[in-house]
């Protein structure tokens, strides 16, 4: 199998990276569990192949400082951060730090092998949801004033009650809300929201 089919499973959870290592395997993926970013970081010194899968909540090196060390040397390689339902600050955090993808746990594993296959097709497939900042700002020019307050709050990685807080309104409309954003931006998931609002964030 190429080296390119690979994945590097980072986790300090033993079952966690079992059942992830089970999962991909049967998907066809060739996988290498690591049982921390120390271990990870300490073995490959040379060029990384495939993509990486982590969490970002680990002891001693979390994901996103994870992010920062792969980054400072020098190392590209596809990251995918897996994160809490309510861990929406630390997601936000992630793609700043040049995640690839976050998915929110618990998750489909259709959804995480949908992930995986487009980081290691060199991104080919997010392209295509993600379009360019023309498009986003046409998107973005149909949002309500209030659409766009949850936006921003959702993108400074608040959680919904959070929001709703600083809004003065119910967590149920914030919801609502942020189900009309999904709508109008296309967005497919909220790495895809946040991916196309730091786009915008990067034109200005």
């Amino acid at each position: 199998m190429a080296g390119n089919d690979l994945v590097h499973v980072v986790d300090d959870d033993v079952d966690v990276r079992k059942s992830l290592g089970f999962l991909l395997g049967t998907a066809n993926f060739a996988v290498r569990l690591h049982d921390s970013a120390t271990a990870f970081l300490d073995t490959m010194t040379g060029k990384i192949e495939g993509c990486i899968v982590t969490d970002v909540r680990m002891p001693g090196i979390d994901g996103i400082e994870f992010l920062r060390q792969l980054r400072a040397r020098g190392h590209t390689v596809p990251t995918i951060v897996m994160t809490g339902h309510a861990d929406v600050a630390l997601a936000v955090q992630a793609m700043k730090e040049g995640a690839a993808d976050f998915i929110e746990k618990p998750f489909d594993d259709q959804i995480l092998i949908d992930a995986i296959r487009s980081a290691l097709d060199g991104g080919k497939q997010v392209g295509a949801t993600h379009p360019q900042s023309a498009e986003i700002g046409s998107r973005l020019s149909t949002l309500s004033e209030r659409e766009r307050q949850v936006l921003n709050g959702l993108v400074s990685g608040l959680p919904n009650k959070t929001i709703a807080y600083d809004l003065g309104i119910s967590p149920r409309t914030v919801e609502i809300h942020r189900a009309n954003v999904m709508s109008k931006m296309a967005a497919g998931s909220l790495s895809h929201l946040v991916r196309m609002a730091l786009i915008m964030e990067s034109k200005s």
